[in-house]
């Protein structure tokens, strides 16, 4: 979700980042600049039926960090096809992403 955050007394809370950003975009000094910046989102994805992370057997844990990151393979990216809908999602909703890309974790 991109929206800002306050809290109740209407304060923006500590991580509301696009408060700050709007706060110096806004400043005259560079009112005139086009800002670049970028966020990412990540997210595990559980299975439905155990609420286990994807990838992950069953009761355990997945072998050390290292050959899932950015990994290609049935073995060791999972919820790729999640990851490709939840992109085009974005796209169409007009919101630009530049890609995707597997975590230290499977499932992730």
């Amino acid at each position: 979700v991109i929206c800002d955050t306050y809290t109740p007394a209407g304060e923006p809370i500590p991580t509301n980042k696009r408060y700050k950003a709007a706060e110096v975009f806004s400043n005259k000094k560079v009112v005139d600049q086009v800002p670049w910046f970028g966020i990412e989102q990540e997210y595990t994805l559980l299975q439905t039926d155990i609420k286990w992370p994807l990838g992950w057997p069953v009761g355990g844990y997945p072998g050390p960090q290292g050959p899932y990151y950015c990994a290609a393979g049935a073995d060791k990216s999972f919820g790729r096809d999640i990851s490709d809908a939840h992109y085009k999602a974005c796209l169409y909703a007009g919101i630009n992403i530049s890609g995707t890309n597997g975590e230290v974790m499977p499932g992730q």
